[in-house]
């Protein structure tokens, strides 16, 4: 057995009498509100030979089952070790019985700084709907084990950079009652998304004073954050992008991303366009790519029970002619074909393709299991 270490970031009430040693998360808000972020990080401990075992595993579109590996996580994390970052030092606490620690927020940044400096990406991962504490954890150390893996089996592991997952998890509900638990989450994910965006607002302060101590004499380094968010997760992040707009200082959006990855995006397929909620996402990231498919029965459940607006994860953007040119979408209806229709990103050559964006290939790289659908269209792709 071997200890899969996972750091996050949440808004979700804890589990048990004391929040900074807590037994888990819930599917209810912090009762410090739902703006409330606390920060940690978690061990698991699961079998290296039976995660191998599903990263090389032929899922027929592809090598890797993220998702049977997500499962496997899952159940493992029913006993996993949660380190909660504490926020507050007890007032009435003596100076001289205080322990000297680099407190709540500031200690997972510095964390991932320190990942960084080691030639480790970094990919704040947003989960979607109906996901409990435990599956989302379990969902994030998947993806953490898949985006390590190997471009190409020849490839040198020196060669390729380090991945490190950083898991968002917002109270989504964690029940399969499609009618009931939707319309909670889509609430909890719409005031979760104000959280991510004080999140994303102490990270750019962070990030602001690397820079002034970098100009200091202080090396910076050169790896890249990455933000994926999957199905209801992009419209947490199409509130973010709101709370970002209320308190950015500047006309432009500070560009934190090198890839922002929408996977399965659960929000309306107009969302792009001009006076639309994410029109100026492109800001924040180098480069925004959409995975849809056809056949995402969740989007189906979204779109015609739910009474929404057709979705961004079924046919991709209403006017794909009009995308601005950082944004990519990529149709993996042809590959897909109903194998796994909503979590299709954590699996075979579609998280091959996020795997080689991560590793800086163009978008138009022969390599990438992908084509263009029209001349006319250079950044609208098909999966092949």
């Amino acid at each position: 057995m071997a200890t899969y270490t996972l750091h996050f970031a949440t808004n979700r009430a804890h589990v048990g009498r004391d929040r900074w040693n807590p037994t888990g998360y819930d599917k209810y808000f912090s009762e410090d509100g739902a703006e409330n972020l606390r920060f940690g990080l978690v061990n698991v401990r699961a079998s290296p030979s039976e995660v191998a075992e599903h990263t090389g595993r032929d899922v027929r579109f592809g090598t890797g089952d993220g998702e049977g590996l997500s499962a496997y996580f899952t159940e493992k994390a029913a006993s996993m070790r949660i380190e909660a970052f504490e926020e507050k030092i007890n007032p009435a606490q003596p100076d001289s019985d205080k322990k000297t620690k680099v407190l709540g927020s500031l200690r997972a940044f510095t964390d991932m700084q320190a990942k960084m400096k080691s030639a480790y990406d970094v990919v704040i991962y947003i989960h979607g709907f109906n996901v409990s504490w435990r599956e989302a954890v379990g969902s994030a150390l998947a993806l953490q084990e898949m985006l390590n893996q190997r471009i190409r089996p020849e490839a040198k592991a020196a060669d390729q950079t380090g991945v490190v997952v950083f898991l968002f998890t917002w109270p989504s509900d964690g029940l399969a009652l499609p009618y009931v638990s939707y319309k909670s989450d889509r609430t909890d994910a719409e005031a979760s998304g104000y959280a991510v965006g004080r999140g994303l607002l102490k990270l750019r302060d962070f990030l602001a004073s690397l820079r002034t101590r970098g100009r200091a004499g202080e090396p910076l380094c050169d790896q890249e954050m990455h933000l994926l968010c999957h199905s209801m997760g992009n419209y947490v992040l199409q509130n973010t992008v709101k709370r970002l707009l209320e308190f950015n200082r500047g006309l432009v959006l500070p560009r934190i991303f090198e890839h922002i990855f929408m996977c399965a995006p659960d929000v309306n397929d107009n969302v792009f366009e001009f006076g639309q909620p994410l029109e100026r996402l492109p800001e924040l990231a180098r480069t925004v790519s959409v995975y849809h498919n056809k056949g995402d029965m969740a989007m189906y459940v979204s779109d015609y029970t739910k009474q929404n607006p057709d979705r961004l994860g079924m046919a991709g953007a209403s006017k794909p002619g009009t995308l601005h040119s950082k944004i990519h979408q990529i149709d993996c209806t042809p590959i897909v074909k109903g194998l796994v229709e909503h979590s299709y990103y954590l699996s075979g050559r579609v998280n091959e393709d996020i795997r080689m964006s991560i590793q800086g290939l163009a978008p138009d790289d022969p390599v990438r299991p992908r084509v263009t659908q029209s001349r006319a269209w250079p950044n609208v792709w098909t999966m092949k």
